[in-house]
This record gives C-alpha cells, structure tokens and sequence, in this order.
C-alpha cells in the first residue's frame, strides 16, 4: 500500500469515528431518527403510509424524549420500538402507543394513537422496558436497549388493523446517517 492511500484510508476510518462522536449535540444529547415504510417490514408491504421516528438521548443516558409522526395509513392500532436487526422481526421493548387497550409494563399508561394520521410524543426510561428474555432484556433493561438502538439492530413500527403485525418500520440509527 502506497502512503497516500494508507492515509486515505486512515482518513476515512477517522472520518468515521468523527462522524459518530458527533452524534451528540451541543446540549450532550444524542440524536436518533428513521423514516418507516411499508417496504421495510418483514414481509415488505405495499403501504401509502409514511413515518418519521426521532429521538433525543438525554447526556446521562437514563432516557429518551421521542416523537413519532405519521400519515397515510388507515386504523393505526399500536406503534413500538423492537429489538430486531435490518430483515428480521424482533420483540416489543417500549411501547409509543396503542389503541388497543394493551401496553407494557403499565397499560394504563400508554398513550393513545392517532388513528390515522398524527404525531406522539413521549419519553422513555427504565420503567418502560418490557422484559424480552429470549433476546437478553431483562424488565427496565434500558441499557440494553440504549446498546441495541446504537447497534442498529432496533427498529420503530406501526401497526394498523389491516397489517396486525406491522405496516411500516424503519431501522433506528443515529440522525444524519
């Protein structure tokens, strides 16, 4: 290898490094986003439905404050974030809201979901963690999920009466990638 590509490729492999420290903002949060479509679920689906998942991690890594804006779908029922790799269907970890009268830990309180079009917010911490022990996430494991998300192997998704299983997901990864 010649000098100037070792350091072309040194530079490339910085490059990197510095584009995930600069995940963080000036105010210490980490920011997270991915947009949801049909063709990302598994199996993909043909869905006029359209999403945009975005999270901020607080500095001390205890929570998360997210939203969740949707249109183009019909009978929205219940929307999470999965532990799942890219492809692969994963467990429910946080609940964003439900129309169906479930939710965990604590149904009482999950939020509502638009039926068909709208926005959610909320924030997530360690009492929202559903325990998953055949992927390793123990009840209020929220560092397990934090380690998941920053894998990018989570993924949000929402659920509507005619695709129980899901109708559009989106991979969760570091905003800007």
């Amino acid at each position: 290898m010649t000098m100037t590509k070792g350091l072309s490729a040194l530079a490339v492999c910085f490059g990197s490094l510095l584009a995930f420290g600069n995940a963080r903002g000036d105010d210490g949060a980490e920011r997270l986003k991915t947009r949801l479509e049909g063709f990302q679920e598994v199996p993909a689906i043909a869905s006029g439905g359209t999403a945009v998942f975005r999270a901020k991690i607080a500095e001390d890594d205890q929570s998360f404050e997210w939203e969740l804006n949707f249109s183009g779908l019909m009978n929205v029922t219940q929307a999470h974030i999965h532990i799942g790799q890219l492809s692969v269907n994963g467990a429910i970890v946080i609940f964003l809201c439900t129309n169906l009268g479930n939710g965990a830990p604590d149904p009482t309180k999950i939020q509502a979901c638009p039926t068909q079009a709208g926005s959610v917010t909320g924030k997530a911490t360690a009492a929202d963690v559903i325990a998953v022990p055949a992927q390793g996430v123990a009840g209020g494991g929220f560092a397990t999920v934090l380690d998941a998300i920053r894998s990018g192997v989570a993924y949000a998704n929402i659920h509507t009466s005619a695709h129980t299983g899901g109708e559009i997901r989106g991979q969760i990864h570091h905003q800007g990638q």
